[in-house]
């Protein structure tokens, strides 16, 4: 019995040594369902495409598929490499059935992949946008870039977070080319997902604790709001000047007084959880210490009106000092606005004035007329 299974064990070696297993177990495996494969053009014949998948036998591409990539075949001759992705490998005709559409997602998917983690930069058209953000297409591909992941200059500046006033200002990008970041790059979930902004959460936390309150540099506006203007400290860093940090005077739209790129002074003013809060007025001469030396609670003054609001009216008797006049002292705000109108100087007296905390209010009913 020994020397039976001994014989058979030098026939099976004998055959595992033949030229012929050799030959076999140096062939690649044979390709499956959903495989990549890649070959030459060898024919095309009324709506289907031939490939030579050599050593496993001829591709075809035809029918559904065939339509589904006719826009990328019509530029394809015989001879020309193509990649397809299996679809089915028992055609009745013995073909090995491919798909190119398929084929070329799969290529893109791979390409993203790279773009992922090589943090490959790309330059696309936004397509469309919805309340969460912005739609990209790239390759055929349909991606998504959220509107918290636009950068400084293309983030949406709305105070009140108004998603309907954020939509608008996300559909003003739609046309637009943007450079973008992969974040996310899903083949099997089909979710693509791109950012703006070069800098991560950790590299700005670094950046922002370099800011110190009192140091004076110089920015660039980078964006203007109803609110204030955004300046940009360095390249991924920005700062807000609130719309009452711009100037001791009243200022009515910031929008209007700088535009993108101006290059502007600014003081930290405040560094708190990873934003930095900048002045610009706090750089030039506060206007209420000269104030201080010239008047005084019951001087009577001459004072422009420079806003009405629901409180009364705002005047001013220098630049950048400015009172309220209560709506109290008046039957309504029509009154109030028919009396003391906007631009114009009239008589007043001081009821209160604190230089310090640059407060002051003025009494027009108890001010006798000149």
């Amino acid at each position: 019995m020994i020397k039976e299974n001994e014989a058979l064990d030098e026939e099976s070696k004998g055959k595992k040594d033949s030229p012929m297993s050799a030959l076999m177990m140096d062939l690649p495996a044979s390709p499956e369902i959903g495989d990549l494969v890649e070959g030459p053009v060898v024919d095309i014949d009324r709506g289907r495409i031939y490939i030579d998948l050599h050593p496993f036998g001829t591709g075809i591409i035809y029918g559904r598929e065939y339509l589904s990539a006719r826009d990328i075949l019509k530029n394809v001759n015989p001879g020309d490499t193509v990649a397809a992705k299996v679809s089915g490998i028992e055609n009745p005709d013995g073909y090995i059935e491919v798909s190119l559409r398929e084929a070329r997602q799969a290529l893109v998917w791979g390409e993203a992949e790279d773009a992922l983690k090589n943090k490959t930069a790309l330059e696309l058209p936004i397509k469309d946008a919805n309340k969460g953000g912005l739609i990209v297409e790239w390759q055929g591909i349909q991606g998504f870039l959220p509107a918290s992941q636009l950068g400084p200059e293309n983030y949406p500046r709305v105070p009140d977070g108004d998603k309907d006033k954020i939509f608008a200002e996300l559909k003003q990008l739609v046309g637009k080319k943007l450079n973008l970041f992969v974040i996310t790059a899903d083949a099997k979930e089909q979710k693509l997902i791109f950012t703006e902004k070069t800098v991560n959460e950790e590299e700005k936390a670094e950046m922002v604790d370099k800011y110190r309150v009192g140091d004076a540099h110089d920015g660039e506006i980078t964006g203007a709001t109803d609110f204030g203007v955004f300046v940009k400290l360095e390249d991924g860093l920005e700062g807000l000047v609130h719309i009452s940090e711009m100037d001791w005077a009243l200022v009515e739209d910031p929008k209007g007084r700088y535009k993108i790129g101006d290059t502007v002074r600014v003081q930290v003013i405040e560094v708190k959880d990873g934003k930095v809060s900048l002045s610009i007025k706090a750089l030039t001469e506060d206007p209420w210490k000269s104030a201080a030396q010239k008047f005084k609670k019951g001087d009577k003054v001459d004072a422009v009106v420079i806003k009405h609001n629901k409180h009364g009216a705002l005047a001013s008797i220098e630049e950048g000092v400015a009172g309220l006049v209560h709506i109290s002292e008046f039957e309504n705000s029509e009154e109030l606005r028919e009396t003391l109108s906007l631009g114009g100087r009239y008589p007043f007296t001081i009821t209160l004035f604190d230089p310090e905390d640059h407060k002051m209010t003025l009494s027009f009913k108890d001010t006798p007329s000149a």
